[in-house]
């Protein structure tokens, strides 16, 4: 495995951060109820991941201030404009697997 700096470690892991919110803003259609039944996160907790690093290095960074950096617009656009009713399959299943039991 290449021995990497310290410096490039974060920069990879900050670029590889920034294709998977690039990613998931481009897949609008996949809703957040899939992605926690399939994966156990959503948009919301990558939100939360990063207010809480901020956080832990004394910025006060607010929820609807990280939730905007994840979806490219306000938290309740990015609703009104993608997010879909889940159904009762998908509300079984998160149920089911809601890893924040």
């Amino acid at each position: 495995m290449t021995t990497l700096s310290k410096e490039q470690q974060t920069e990879f892991e900050a670029a590889a951060f920034r294709r998977l919110v690039a990613h998931l803003r481009e897949r609008s259609d996949v809703q957040n109820i899939d992605l926690m039944n399939l994966a156990g996160f959503c948009r919301n907790c990558l939100s939360n991941w990063y207010r809480e690093a901020a956080e832990a290095e004394g910025v006060a960074v607010t929820r609807d201030e990280s939730r905007e950096m994840v979806y490219g617009m306000p938290y309740e656009d990015w609703k009104n404009l993608h997010q879909n009713e889940a159904s009762p399959v998908q509300k079984a299943a998160f149920e089911l697997n809601n890893p924040h039991k």
